[in-house]
């Protein structure tokens, strides 16, 4: 029997057509819980297929976003498809169509994409690799794009900028872009009369931007593992771009990056953020608190707090062997974290639980009021941990949908653990027969509120397949793009990080070439 859920303070369960953030909401549960066109029983490939594929001017990386109603000038209102390329280019496309409504660079005079920064994870350009997010009661006319921009000039500079564009034109607003630039006490790598100091050419936003109470958030991950890097966490405002706040989490070591194959950071409806770090300087030596002395959290599961919009550690996890699985790249920052739903334990007590999975194969449950911190004997100081539960690393985020957590690791099948008396179960309920190559996937869920709930995955591959399956039932598959004859709805090869967008009876899967869309034909 499944848990029920006694409070939902965050977006998560209210109706949404839109899909305005990574992962649909700030908790990242890829859940779009008003899907009220496709079904369990049209989703097949008798009545569904590829609508059209969009080609633009590089690959799409970042989750395409969606909103309803846009009056775009001189073009009438349109659903709109928001799609960021690495070639540093904006796009607002028409979600029905797959029709160009307009296209801005996001390029200043003289400049280029960056270059692969000799690191063969984003190739052969950097632009825009993280999911933009946008402003605004719904996604209305007045709504902003943010987005976060590398690039190149003619002298061989580095830039990386944070950019907010009108949603109805896509022109520069709010006097941007910015400039991105930071420093922070300390004396780790790279650092300089007591400061650690951004370089921009050394680090890529990756991590999906998080829009929380007025500030945009942003983590920084690196290219491949070359040095000089550490860990930086940064807010600007969102009303006038100016820097708010700036976190550096191995300040006085190295690496501790954020990578999360592309999840954004997460967040609760107390203004708290989540996410795993990357194999980097863990302190073992502790304060009086229980924080590492020194003030560097490398692979960690941390919560960091907002108040006043000012960037803070507020508690951590840290597992018992985290310097070994650090100096063997067996870290949590390929993971993204997801913050549950609030729920009551066998006593009746409400937990409030964030989820996460890295490379070591364990599901980590943690306790948001007491993450655990660290214990150098073993791990029993977290709320609820399963060893060796994923039969491969994870390199994507996993979701969320009525009671349910979905895991798609490295070359695993993708599974289903119940949550039950605010406790996972220790093996998984259900599983695909597929397995899923590199990186694994990141699955999405379309459902009618409870009924009709579709689990969507894209398995990569030379040539790519988006599979459909019923979200409480993954041993049977509703769909994938091999089943129709003729190649009728294959739509290329792959990309590492691909997040799939369910909204309003149509799927629409980022690609190297550019955007892919699926719903039911003939409509």
């Amino acid at each position: 029997m499944r848990l029920s859920l006694i409070f939902v303070a965050l977006s998560v369960a209210m109706p949404q057509t839109n899909v305005l953030t990574y992962h649909n909401d700030i908790a990242r549960t890829g859940q779009n819980l008003s899907e009220t066109i496709l079904t369990l029983s049209n989703v097949n490939s008798a009545t569904f297929g590829k609508l059209f594929s969009t080609t633009l001017d590089g690959k799409v990386d970042a989750q395409p976003l969606y909103v309803t109603g846009i009056a775009i000038p001189s073009q009438g209102t349109h659903n709109v498809l928001i799609v960021a390329t690495e070639n540093d280019t904006m796009y607002a496309l028409d979600a029905d169509s797959g029709s160009q409504l307009w296209q801005t660079s996001l390029l200043k005079s003289g400049e280029t994409p960056s270059d692969d920064r000799n690191c063969t994870q984003v190739v052969p350009k950097i632009g825009i690799t993280s999911t933009p997010v946008i402003s605004g009661a719904g996604g209305t006319a007045d709504g902003i794009i943010y987005a976060v921009a590398m690039s190149k000039d003619s002298l061989g500079n580095y830039h990386q900028r944070l950019h907010a564009l009108t949603l109805t034109g896509g022109t520069e607003a709010l006097g941007g872009p910015v400039d991105i630039q930071a420093q922070f006490p300390g004396k780790g790598v790279g650092s300089s009369g007591g400061f650690v100091t951004f370089a921009p050419g050394q680090y890529l936003e990756r991590a999906a931007l998080l829009l929380l109470n007025g500030v945009v958030y942003m983590g920084w991950g690196s290219h491949c593992d070359l040095p000089p890097y550490t860990g930086w966490i940064m807010g600007y405002n969102a009303s006038t771009l100016a820097q708010s706040s700036v976190l550096n989490v191995t300040p006085n070591g190295s690496r501790g990056s954020i990578w999360g194959a592309g999840a954004g950071l997460a967040a609760d409806s107390s203004g708290n953020i989540y996410f795993l770090d990357a194999n980097g300087t863990f302190d073992t030596t502790l304060n009086s608190q229980g924080f590492p002395a020194n003030g560097d959290f490398g692979n960690a599961f941390m919560k960091l707090s907002t108040t006043g919009n000012q960037l803070a550690v507020a508690d951590y996890f840290n597992m018992y062997n985290t310097v070994a699985e650090s100096s063997v790249d067996e870290d949590l920052g390929s993971g993204g974290a997801l913050v549950l739903p609030d729920l009551k334990d066998a006593s009746g007590q409400v937990r409030r639980l964030v989820v996460g999975a890295g490379k070591d194969t364990n599901i980590y449950l943690a306790d948001r009021d007491n993450m655990g911190k660290f214990n150098s004997q073993n791990n029993d100081n977290i709320y609820q941990e399963l060893t060796a539960a994923l039969s491969g690393p994870v390199r994507g985020m996993p979701a969320y949908f009525h009671g349910l957590v979905y895991f798609g690791a490295l070359n695993d099948h993708l599974r289903a653990f119940q949550l039950q008396n605010a406790l996972l179960s220790s093996t998984p309920v259900t599983m695909t027969a597929t397995t899923f190559p590199y990186p694994g996937t990141t699955p999405g869920i379309s459902a009618d509120g409870s009924t009709n709930s579709i689990l969507w995955a894209v398995e990569n591959g030379s040539t790519a397949v988006l599979h459909a399956y019923a979200a409480d039932n993954l041993a049977r598959e509703l769909y994938n793009t091999s089943q129709a004859p003729n190649g009728r709805d294959q739509f290329g090869p792959g990309n590492k990080f691909v997040t799939p967008t369910i909204a309003n009876g149509k799927v629409y899967v980022g690609i190297p070439t550019g955007v892919a869309a699926f719903g039911l034909l003939g409509q």
